[in-house]
């Protein structure tokens, strides 16, 4: 059987939300693909089109024939966080995870995270930009502190130190009583806080701002994060028990032990 025609349940299967992404689409898959080929990983991918205009949705289906790729098409533009939930609702594997489709968070990062999550037997695992060794690139300065900001003010409630990642996997088991009405952009966040993981660690790495398209940060998220906080405050107010255990990942020489537990890598 070739890689291309797999057909049995995935180990892994990754959620991208797309918005006219079609010029980054093909670079984006044959680097996923490529990765968790490499090191044994079965991978679906899910690509929840939010009606591109500029053919994405139908791009996706063309790679949708090679048996790996599952598309989730939506009439609208409805928000990051409902295409995340969507994508998870059809997701076939026990560990699901999310990554941006603008070339910005690093395919070949998605064995180690994989195999961080397995072999240490955690709930979550966060690509996270803000741990040492960790870094960006050819991002705006207002874009770096305005994300800094957002993080630190995320700190009460999650010991993530990038709790505002859009690249992160968890278990399918933690999300069988989550809820969330957030459409927006930091579901992450949600994850971390109202799927109450109890032990979640960061996996370090280099976030590349894009080489071209438009960001799709706006004001409207700006705000709409601000109220996201205020309502994980409370709800953080209202949950008894212990914040999860938080471990750091730096390099992939520190995981070694927990990648022999888990995938070859």
């Amino acid at each position: 059987m070739t890689a291309g025609s797999r057909t049995s349940r995935a180990d892994l299967a990754v959620v991208i939300p797309t918005f006219n992404e079609r010029d980054r689409l093909d670079a984006l898959l044959e680097g996923v693909f490529s990765a968790v080929d490499k090191h044994r990983i079965n991978a679906q991918v899910i690509v929840v089109d939010d009606n591109s205009a500029d053919g994405t949705g139908e791009r996706a289906e063309q790679w949708a024939a090679g048996g790996r790729v599952r598309v989730v098409h939506r009439k609208a533009k409805l928000g990051l966080g409902s295409a995340v939930m969507e994508g998870f609702a059809v997701a076939d594997s026990d560990v699901v995870g999310v990554m941006d489709a603008d070339l910005s968070h690093p395919p070949d990062l998605l064995p180690l995270l994989y195999a961080t999550l397995v072999g240490s037997e955690l709930d979550v695992v966060v690509a996270s930009r803000y741990i040492p060794g960790a870094g960006t690139r050819q991002w705006p300065v207002g874009r770096r502190v305005l994300s800094r900001i957002a993080c630190w003010l995320a700190r009460p409630v999650t010991p993530v130190r990038d709790a505002t990642s859009g690249f992160f996997l968890v278990r399918r088991r933690c999300l069988r009583n989550f809820r969330t009405a957030v459409t927006g952009f930091k579901i992450g966040l949600e994850v971390l806080v109202r799927a109450r993981p109890r032990r979640v660690a960061e996996v370090g790495y280099v976030f590349v701002g894009r080489s071209s398209g438009e960001s799709k940060l706006t004001i409207r998220e700006g705000f709409g994060y601000l109220g996201q906080l205020v309502a994980l405050y409370l709800a953080v107010m209202s949950q008894a028990g212990e914040r999860p255990g938080h471990h750091i990942v730096q390099h992939v020489e520190a995981t070694a032990s927990a990648v022999a537990r888990g995938v070859q890598i």
